[in-house]
């Protein structure tokens, strides 16, 4: 595996989009470090450090989460790319129930490249709307995060009202457009999806919190408490690398359908005769279905815990409570969304009668069923038993993290990498990429990463997206020299404010 990283630095081509990556990539971090004129994070900052649960605390810490700590930072990524995540989102939905959307994804690049003009005009418009909440929220924290005293934390906004919020959603909706420039660049450009990988990139730039608090649980301070011992160290290792193992297991298991096509004759030549099979995915919804069922969670105990603190209904703040992390409750609620949205995505996303129809069309069938309406049958009944089985792992992956927070006292830095929304997108996001470079090493006759078999990539096509030419190695260094100057400049002031403590 080694050896394959170093022949990926052989070949010129793949060389120039690691280091393209790698510099796309760190200015978007630059980006999640730069406050925006007229907020204080340091209370935000406080406060979520106090907080360990809580539906407000909980809601922007999963969104702080994939905007790589930029939220509470108040910096002009603040939004990061989830506005373009969820317009995404709604376009791939509604392409399925608007005829004239699902009319313009036929129609080739030239509809493609409109439906993407229309999700980057719905970015610009989310954008807007959810910075303007968030700032008039920030203006008030109190009616936002239930718990936080200004008198306590301070106040986040120093600036006077309408004229910091103007100027604020401008320089958010700007972050979030060059987030989506970056992404798109590092698509065609580099190596892997790079909205996913600004994603991930954002996730694991925790790790350096997660290191510290890990050492802090095996070595505290002598009277500060009790310190964790080697058989307990033995455990998490043995669990974290079950959890990675089961995660891998879900992302990249299905089931392959044999297919067998007629032999039939083109002019002078005989097609077709040849035998494959349909690739069925047992997550076929991905992470979807534990962010949606996150996100809606949410919002009731929101609005309990409002209405019922304001008009001091206490059946009301009852059932927000209830519907807080750690309440048997909100895991029942929970699970029921989970394999609720994840039989929804694959009704909406997965079309049994289009793919039998389109094998009937090129003379395919699968062994033992008739072409037609009982092979959609066929292929639905499959689809239904698989997602039961994907949902039932989505769910205990999804949980895990809270199983470790509430009855093992594990720190949350360190529990959100044993499963959870954040762990799942990680693995997910480094076996396409590393997929994709497996792909370039054996174009060149290289050996890949594993010695027997190959990394399945979660698309069909592992170098989906790559539809530019990579830069050449002087244009890449004129933009990854200065990015590593800057690396360096700022290691070294932190670690000059370190040694000086």
């Amino acid at each position: 595996m080694f050896s394959a990283f170093t022949n990926s630095l052989k070949i010129p081509e793949l060389r120039s989009r690691i280091f393209y990556t790698l510099s796309l990539l760190f200015v978007a971090r630059v980006a999640a470090h730069i406050p925006l004129p007229g907020i204080d994070p340091h209370p935000l900052k406080r406060f979520f450090d106090d907080q360990s649960s809580g539906g407000a605390s909980a809601l922007m810490g999963l969104y702080n989460m994939f905007t790589g700590g930029a939220l509470i930072k108040g910096a002009i990524a603040a939004l990061g790319i989830m506005p373009y995540i969820s317009a995404s989102i709604i376009f791939q939905l509604m392409t399925a129930v608007v005829p004239a959307l699902s009319r313009l994804q036929q129609e080739g690049d030239v509809g493609r490249q409109k439906l993407t003009q229309y999700t980057r005009y719905a970015t610009v418009l989310i954008c807007i709307i959810q910075g303007t909440l968030l700032l008039l929220a920030l203006n008030n924290p109190q009616q936002l995060f239930s718990g936080y005293d200004v008198a306590t934390y301070g106040h986040i906004v120093i600036q006077s009202k309408w004229p910091f919020i103007v100027q604020s959603v401008i320089f958010m909706t700007a972050g979030t457009m060059l987030l989506m420039w970056l992404g798109e660049q590092i698509t065609q450009r580099g190596i892997g999806n790079g909205t996913s990988l600004l994603i991930t990139i954002g996730i694991l730039a925790d790790i350096p919190g997660a290191a510290v608090a890990t050492y802090n649980m095996f070595f505290r301070p002598i009277g500060t408490g009790p310190s964790l011992g080697l058989p307990q160290a033995a455990i998490m290792i043995s669990l974290f690398i079950a959890v990675t193992m089961g995660i891998i297991m879900v992302v990249q298991g299905q089931r392959k359908i044999p297919v067998q096509y007629a032999k039939r004759v083109v002019g002078n030549k005989v097609m077709g005769g040849q035998s494959s099979f349909l690739p069925l995915k047992v997550n076929y919804s991905g992470v979807m279905p534990v962010i949606f069922a996150s996100a809606i969670l949410l919002f009731p105990q929101q609005i309990f815990s409002w209405v019922g603190a304001t008009y001091h209904l206490l059946f009301l703040t009852e059932a927000s409570q209830s519907l807080l992390r750690g309440s048997i409750y909100y895991y029942v609620f929970y699970t029921s969304l989970i394999l609720f949205f994840s039989y929804f995505w694959v009704s909406v996303m997965f079309k049994p009668i289009q793919i039998a129809d389109d094998l009937k069309k090129y003379g395919g069938y699968v062994p033992g069923v008739r072409p037609g309406e009982p092979t959609a049958q066929f292929l639905d009944f499959i689809m239904t038993r698989l997602t039961l089985a994907g949902a039932i792992f989505l769910t205990v992956i999804a949980v895990m993290p809270d199983v470790l927070l509430f009855e093992l006292n594990v720190p949350p830095r360190i529990a959100y990498f044993f499963g959870g929304t954040g762990m799942l997108i990680t693995v997910g996001v480094i076996l396409d990429t590393m997929r994709q470079i497996e792909t370039f090493l054996l174009q060149r006759h290289y050996d890949g990463f594993l010695k027997k078999g190959r990394i399945r990539a979660r698309s069909a096509n592992p170098q989906q997206g790559m539809t530019g030419d990579a830069l050449s190695t002087e244009a890449v260094m004129k933009l990854a020299l200065p990015m590593l100057g800057l690396l360096l400049l700022g290691s070294g002031i932190w670690l000059y404010k370190w040694l000086s403590k």
